[in-house]
């Protein structure tokens, strides 16, 4: 089971799959007005359903760069990190998700300017749609690990805090 989230500058929606990670459906929108109480009922929300990781879109550009909203959810990740620690937190493109989100609502026959209520938790469903079928086509994960921003600054502390768990299981 995963859990996915679109991190708005204003919302942040969030969706979650089966366990069998076939199905995604929506969530909520937690309000981003005061981080601190939104990394919380992201929080709440993690624990409620314990999944084994947390899916965050990355809002790329059409040519896989990264602008100020992709600076914006980069940022947002240690907090979050912190938040729903031991879950790890993974970064997946999310490319035109939003868009998408539009319009399936619009073919559901919502009227645009109610849109704004539901978006959010849509585009999340729509990234945790889009990774699940990464992973399913290429046999693991897409994106990339949230590195936790505690143990960055602790990985000098000790010889081994570079060495990564798959590889410690060879020694």
């Amino acid at each position: 089971m995963r859990i996915a989230v679109d991190v708005g500058s204003v919302r942040i929606g969030v969706a979650r799959c089966d366990l069998h990670g076939i199905l995604a459906s929506p969530v909520r929108t937690v309000s981003r007005s005061g981080d601190q109480e939104g990394l919380r009922e992201l929080a709440e929300i993690v624990a409620e359903y314990e999944p084994i990781e947390v899916l965050v879109g990355l809002p790329r550009s059409l040519d896989g760069g990264e602008g100020p909203a992709a600076l914006s959810v980069r940022a947002y990740c240690g907090p979050l990190v912190r938040a729903v620690r031991p879950i790890p937190v993974r970064l997946v493109d999310e490319r035109l998700t939003t868009v998408t989100a539009h319009q399936v609502l619009h073919q559901a026959g919502r009227k645009s300017k109610r849109h704004r209520e539901v978006v959010d938790q849509v585009a999340a469903v729509t990234i945790l749609e889009a990774a699940l079928d990464a992973e399913r086509r290429q046999g693991r994960p897409p994106g990339e690990i949230v590195p936790d921003p505690d143990s960055e600054k602790q990985q000098g502390a000790h010889p081994d805090a570079n060495v990564d768990a798959s590889t410690q299981e060879g020694m």
